[in-house]
């Protein structure tokens, strides 16, 4: 059994609170990310899950918008949390695997970097799924490393829970459990308290589940679709961001993480960890999954090679020197990238919105809105009554939602993912003004016309997604709502 050292409270604190006091500080600096949007406009309507996730993260951003607002920052609390929560939890496992107070202190230092800080700036599903995942490797490590395996069935309550807010967790337990029959120690398959804990993950996820059974597995269909649109890229992708994700300074670490888990006696019950990680790559490329899957063991991995860092630098005042000012540079260089620390007339100037498209979705959204408005405007008195918004996308939609309402403009609709379902539009609807990408709707027959009215520009020389998007208004609708909505629904 190890001896586990204190929790160094003070530096851990001193980490996760200048964390949580970078996310602070730019909390609204730009605008709402499209996912934000998304959840903004689907969490309004509260289901047991949605088409391409499950309930949590769009619930909690309605149950944010309820108590502090409708704006930006309300949205955005919930990070400050989650990276405060993610920063102990890397450090707790560090102490699980040996280490004392450097070690804690830099396996803290892990959430000061790229994947961290965005998925805590940006209200997605990315930021709860880091520290349910830390929290059930953490338990994992407290069963098998503190022989207490009454921790397997805390370690499935988490995990039930969460597949609540994503079904990633399953990954994570599917390739330790691997890891276990590879390496051991395969006695833990036989422990009553293992197999209870997957039982309490069972029991908890089951409404989930079920939603999937009533629903004809959704999830599949979006794994699926995603595959189609996004797999070559996820694949060619998929281990330089392993690279990326914390930073190039601090490769060397997660990398002494799984050869310490391989070597030292004192870890080989946890040293399944070790091989569920290339096993969760390879799978990954098989599936095409997306690259940040497998974040959340990456960080573990980080965590426990914190350990042989410090005893690395210990007594030696040129490799500490060498280390902190590597972390230093690592994680200065993840805040710039990852927050909005530019001014937004000048971020367009520099290659951060093209090494992050996340800080490229925050821009123009209601400069967008009020373009799509001046077309609205200037439609006949006589049709705008009959007129709707349809976009390409839910980011599109969201922001139209959230902007256009209070400036008149009509609802929204769209066939992307869930919005699919709050459709179709009424059939008194005649006039569409329709915003996508490249050519749109010209040439669909279930329109008598459909002519260009505006070009979508944000202003800031920032190259998203809606800078090559144009404003068009389509006339004569020849087939009924009934008819066209069942075309328009696509999942990516």
């Amino acid at each position: 059994m190890i001896e586990r050292s204190p929790l160094a409270w003070k530096p851990v604190g001193a980490v996760a609170g200048g964390a949580a006091l970078a996310l602070l500080l730019t909390i609204g600096r730009y605008d709402y990310h499209r996912d934000e949007l998304y959840f903004r406009m689907v969490g309004a309507h509260p289901k047991w899950g949605y088409v391409d996730q499950p309930p949590f993260t769009p619930l909690m951003v309605r149950a944010c918008i309820a108590v502090f607002g409708d704006t930006v920052w309300a949205i955005r609390i919930p990070g400050l949390v989650f990276l405060v929560a993610a920063a102990v939890l890397l450090a707790l496992i560090a102490r699980e695997a040996g280490g004392g107070r450097a070690a804690q202190t830099l396996a803290a230092a892990g959430v000061l970097t790229t994947f961290p800080l965005t998925a805590a700036h940006i209200t997605i599903t990315a930021g709860p799924d880091l520290v349910m995942w830390l929290l059930v490797i953490w338990c994992l490590m407290r069963a098998l490393l503190g022989d207490l395996p009454k921790y397997f069935m805390w370690a499935g309550l988490i995990a039930g829970l969460a597949l609540y807010n994503k079904h990633l967790v399953i990954l994570l337990l599917a390739t330790f459990g691997a890891g276990l029959l590879l390496v051991g120690p395969r006695r833990v398959l036989a422990s009553k308290w293992l197999w209870a804990g997957a039982g309490i993950a069972v029991v908890v996820g089951l409404p989930n589940l079920l939603y999937q059974i009533a629903n004809d597995f959704p999830q599949l269909s979006m794994a699926h679709a995603l595959a189609q649109n996004k797999g070559d890229d996820a694949r060619i992708t998929l281990l330089p961001l392993q690279l990326l994700w914390l930073g190039p300074f601090f490769v060397p670490v997660w990398v002494a993480g799984i050869v310490t888990l391989l070597r030292r006696p004192e870890l080989r019950p946890i040293r399944a960890f070790a091989v569920a990680y290339p096993l969760m790559i390879v799978l990954l490329f098989v599936v095409a999954g997306q690259p940040y899957y497998s974040f959340g063991l990456l960080a573990a991995l980080f965590a426990i090679g914190a350990v042989p860092a410090a005893r690395w630098i210990a007594g030696s005042r040129a490799r500490r020197g060498l280390l902190v000012g590597a972390a230093v540079v690592n994680c200065g260089v993840a805040v710039l990238t990852s927050l909005p620390v530019l001014p937004i007339d000048v971020i367009g100037k520099t290659p951060i919105p093209g090494i992050n498209i996340g800080i490229a979705d925050e821009i123009g959204w209601p400069r967008y809105v009020a373009q799509v408005k001046e077309v609205y405007d200037a439609l006949p008195a006589e049709d705008k009554a009959n007129t709707i918004l349809f976009t390409g996308n839910y980011g599109e939609a969201g922001a139209l939602d959230r902007y256009g309402k209070p400036l008149g403009l009509p609802d929204v609709y769209s066939g992307q993912n869930e919005l699919w379902y709050l459709g179709p539009p009424p059939e008194s609807v005649t006039v569409v003004v329709w915003v996508t990408e490249g050519n749109g709707p010209v040439g669909n027959p279930a329109f008598g016309s459909c002519e260009v009215k505006a070009k979508l520009d944000n202003g800031y020389g920032v190259d998203n997604e809606e800078q090559t998007a144009r404003v068009f208004v389509c006339r004569d609708r020849k087939l009924t709502w009934a008819e066209l909505w069942p075309k328009a629904q696509h999942f990516d």
